[in-house]
């Protein structure tokens, strides 16, 4: 259902255009890890991802859960909640590798919440929190970095600001963009391993951020490198991994 709803809804906010590295076909089982910048990003990363055949299942923020029908939409399709700073946060790490286990493919925000700031623009994603390392550890599923950039055109701020966001993206269509990394297996501790996630997914996000020719992705980077060519691949621009792990 969700898939079948961001499919409606992203093109009417904006312009989704999707890019993947060169061999990027992520297998049954796989850990999906995006940045996470904007309310309006799952859904542009669930269309994204629909458009290659995924349909993941989704830890989100337990609050969802208490929305009259979604929440048990989000039960039926055996998306899972995450109760912050509770006992139960636990669990979601038990249902997440059994939804692995399965076969399933599982969508995580390692960042654990939305950036303070209030302006559109696009930063590299902040710190990782330790449940998506120490899942790939557990399980030994693959981690398949996405970067998606543009949502916080459609949405970002003030509640004011987010709610005249939404009321005028159908007008504006800002641009939007997913990359999608290859899959890559981590290793090490648990803070090796989270460096080296947010490392990857700082690299997707650079790519998609640089489609929009946004100046944090395009920083330092000469032009031609700055964007991924089209879906399927192309020129992929550096990332500092000293830099991504700060």
């Amino acid at each position: 259902m969700l898939s079948n709803i961001a499919d409606t809804l992203v093109p009417a906010f904006g312009r989704l255009s999707v890019t993947t590295d060169p061999g990027a076909e992520p297998a049954p089982g796989s850990i999906i890890a995006a940045n996470h910048t904007s309310l309006a990003d799952p859904a542009v990363v669930i269309a994204a991802l629909h458009r290659v055949g995924i349909e993941p299942v989704i830890m989100a923020t337990a609050g969802l859960w208490r929305v009259p029908v979604l929440g048990r939409a989000l039960t039926r399709e055996g998306h899972i909640p995450v109760h912050r700073g509770d006992r139960r946060a636990r669990a979601a790490l038990d249902l997440a590798a059994r939804a692995l286990e399965q076969g399933r493919y599982l969508l995580i925000y390692a960042e654990g919440g939305l950036p303070s700031r209030r302006d559109a623009a696009e930063a590299a994603p902040g710190d990782f929190r330790t449940g998506l390392a120490r899942l790939s550890e557990r399980t030994g599923a693959p981690v398949v970095p996405v970067g998606q950039a543009g949502a916080r055109r459609v949405t970002s701020g003030s509640a004011i600001k987010q709610i005249a966001g939404l009321a005028t993206a159908p007008l504006r269509r800002p641009a939007l963009h997913v990359h999608i990394g290859a899959p890559t297996v981590l290793t090490g501790d648990s803070t090796v391993r989270t460096a080296r996630a947010r490392a990857a997914v700082t690299r997707a996000w650079r790519i998609a951020a640089a489609h929009l020719a946004e100046p944090a992705a395009l920083a330092g980077q000469p032009r031609s490198q700055a964007w991924a060519g089209n879906r399927g691949g192309g020129e992929v621009p550096p990332v500092d991994e000293g830099e991504a792990a700060a």
